[in-house]
């Protein structure tokens, strides 16, 4: 018996387009709910002022990409885990990607040189920082910062692994790491000096590590610093807290605990959360235990965010090469995650109406 074939191709419709993004949005489309709560407008003039030539004296060669267009592909790239030559390609394949760049079949899109060259640019001139800021301060004038409480942690951010021998190693900790390679500087350019290895929990670790500080009740990242992975989570606390944090209650897990810490606290004016911690011969009481108990009620929090960036947005890595570009990239990852996180915080206030 011959089997029936049934036909999926058909003449393409007028309104065919239409009814694919009808069905996209149907189907739950975050660019498209990123799109209607937050126009990526308000950042042009601080792209604008820091990455236009304005000493340009004439028009000739190539017109370059609009710098809001590329801004996106940038979030587009940290939202969905992509590398430059993905990304490229995604743009031209998917509609989605499209419809919030603003583009149309046909339209020219930027090849994965432009973008990587973008990105560059932007960690160069410590954009990616100024940027997050701006868009902190957008949250704030908003309302959407309570700063009732802050919670600070520590989350690996994966680089890729080096082929080195050990006496290579061994420099590169001894801090000689720019002595290696130098007859050929091709090889050099791909060496990573600056990421390390640490060990946690019996597992093993290599790159960096995302320092954050996260609103308690908001759950957006107010600030963050970037070390190599082998930096104790607790080491970059004084470079997170800010005098604006004064009075406000300190959650941290027990890695946090110890007399530098303290003193830290201290100096910024915060109420002291930080969980209590047992040592050899000396362990926890009931009763810290049940403090320890009811700060984890808080403390935890954090951990949605971190789970937010590696189950939503495929990950903590970086393909890049040194601690200057994994700082820009995970500054691109603390803000597209507030940026989803804002449109999470939007839909929700809008349930509660």
């Amino acid at each position: 018996m011959q089997k029936q074939i049934y036909k999926t191709r058909g003449n393409k419709g007028l309104f065919d387009e239409q009814f694919n993004n009808e069905q996209l949005s149907s189907m739950g489309n975050p660019l498209e709910a990123i799109s209607k709560v937050l126009d990526f407008e308000t950042f042009r003039p601080l792209l604008e002022a820091k990455l236009l030539n304005k000493d340009k004296k004439n028009n000739a060669g190539a017109r370059p990409f609009d710098v809001v267009l590329m801004f996106k592909i940038l979030i587009l790239q940290r939202y969905y885990g992509l590398g430059d030559k993905q990304v490229e390609y995604q743009i031209i394949d998917r509609t989605s990607f499209k419809r919030f760049l603003g583009l149309e079949t046909g339209d020219k899109v930027p090849d994965e040189k432009t973008v990587w060259a973008f990105r560059e640019q932007l960690t160069k001139v410590g954009l990616v920082d100024e940027l997050f800021d701006q868009f902190i301060g957008y949250l704030e004038s908003s309302g959407l910062i309570f700063n009732e409480g802050q919670i600070v942690d520590a989350s690996f951010t994966i680089a890729p692994r080096q082929r080195n021998t050990r006496e290579e190693n061994r420099q590169i900790k001894d801090g000689q790491g720019k002595d290696l390679w130098n007859d050929n500087l091709h090889k050099k350019r791909h060496k990573d000096i600056d990421a390390r290895w640490t060990k946690k929990n019996g597992e093993k670790y290599y790159g960096y590590k995302n320092h954050a500080k996260v609103d308690s009740k908001s759950k957006f990242i107010k600030n963050y610093t970037v070390t190599d992975a082998s930096v104790h989570d607790s080491q970059p606390l004084n470079d997170l807290l800010e005098k604006s944090d004064k009075g406000q209650p300190l959650y941290a897990d027990s890695a946090y605990t110890g007399e530098k810490q303290k003193k830290v606290i201290r100096k910024y004016r915060l109420k002291n959360k930080v969980h209590e911690k047992g040592y050899r011969g000396k362990p926890l009481t009931d009763k810290q235990k049940a403090k320890n108990n009811i700060k984890s009620k808080t403390r935890a929090r954090v951990e949605h965010v971190f789970g937010f960036m590696e189950q939503s947005m495929n990950g903590l890595t970086v393909k890049s090469v040194g601690i200057m570009r994994a700082t820009g990239i995970i500054g691109l990852i603390n803000l597209t995650y507030n940026i989803f996180r804002f449109e999470q915080v939007q839909r929700l206030n809008l349930c509660k109406r």
